[in-house]
């Protein structure tokens, strides 16, 4: 009868303690974040779980390329309270959308060329990190494997392209976009954008040409590219960069845009008030700081 009776004591607990969770989870709000896939570590190792703490709030990142995650937020497939892109473009679209009233500048960033240290061709890259070699003739080179993402998608992968470009002109070397890159939407080069520094670190791939925020926060060796090709410097948006242009075979076309990481609080938010304190959080001097750590440079421009 006794041991009966602890087994009802104990099951009644147990059902009290399912409960008491159950409300407390209930309870406790959910901050859904959409951002640019190249923000992964900063954003889910750094931002989000240090914002969580401080307002005891459950967060969710939700990373993929700017342009998708754009499209799906405008057609209501997907639904977050804050989207943090990067260049203008695919902010732009949601302002469009009537889903975002303003967006501001967190941070900033330029290209490099970014490598695996596991690849055959790692001490090639080293010794162009070291200005030994041309970085474009290394990644010209025959089995080199260069990974990037689809640019109808996602900005990252117009810019690659973009760079590519610009590297033509500034090299004289006219061939270059298409010995490297081949088409547009090569597909043996296109991976997903939270993949690609995935794939560096594991030597899935020798290279890409990305962000230098990602491989930082990846760490990840880089090759840096002057400045005329980095699109980091915004001086250079019109004497230089505005030269650039790629068409997609859709009959898109490619052009430069300030890489800006840019934070805007969604109208249909289900947690509207966290949304803007998350936006005041990335703007504040730790936000700034947790960027700084993870490799990117302080936020220009003006708010969209």
């Amino acid at each position: 009868m006794r041991n009966k009776w602890l087994v009802r004591i104990m099951l009644v607990t147990l059902s009290c303690l399912m409960h008491a969770t159950s409300a407390v989870a209930q309870a406790t709000p959910t901050l859904r974040i959409a951002y640019a896939g190249s923000m992964g570590v900063v954003m889910d190792n750094a931002a989000g779980p240090a914002f969580a703490k401080a307002h005891h709030v459950t967060y969710q990142g939700i990373g993929q390329g700017s342009y998708a995650l754009a499209r799906l937020l405008a057609a209501h497939q997907l639904q977050a309270d804050v989207f943090v892109t990067i260049t203008p473009g695919p902010m732009q679209l949601l302002k469009q959308a009537g889903l975002v009233a303003k967006a501001e500048p967190m941070a900033s960033t330029q290209m490099v060329v970014v490598y695996s240290p596991h690849s055959r061709f790692a001490a090639d890259f080293a010794a162009a990190s070291r200005g030994e070699r041309k970085w474009y003739e290394v990644l010209s080179e025959q089995g080199v494997r260069l990974g990037r993402t689809d640019p109808a998608i996602d900005p990252q992968g117009a810019n690659v392209l973009l760079t590519l470009q610009l590297a033509a002109e500034f090299y004289h070397r006219p061939e270059l976009l298409t010995t490297i890159a081949g088409a547009p939407q090569n597909p043996s080069q296109m991976f997903t954008e939270p993949s690609l520094m995935s794939r560096l670190e594991a030597g899935q791939i020798d290279a890409a040409i990305g962000y230098a925020s990602a491989a930082q926060s990846h760490h990840l060796p880089t090759i840096a590219l002057p400045d005329e090709i980095n699109l980091g410097s915004p001086d250079l948006q019109k004497p230089w960069y505005d030269r650039a242009s790629v068409a997609l075979p859709d009959g898109k076309v490619l052009r430069v845009q300030p890489l800006v990481f840019y934070a805007g609080v969604l109208t249909n938010a289900k947690q509207p008030e966290l949304a803007r304190e998350f936006v005041s959080f990335l703007r504040s001097a730790e936000g700034q700081a947790l960027f700084r750590e993870h490799g990117y440079n302080a936020p220009r421009g003006s708010e969209l």
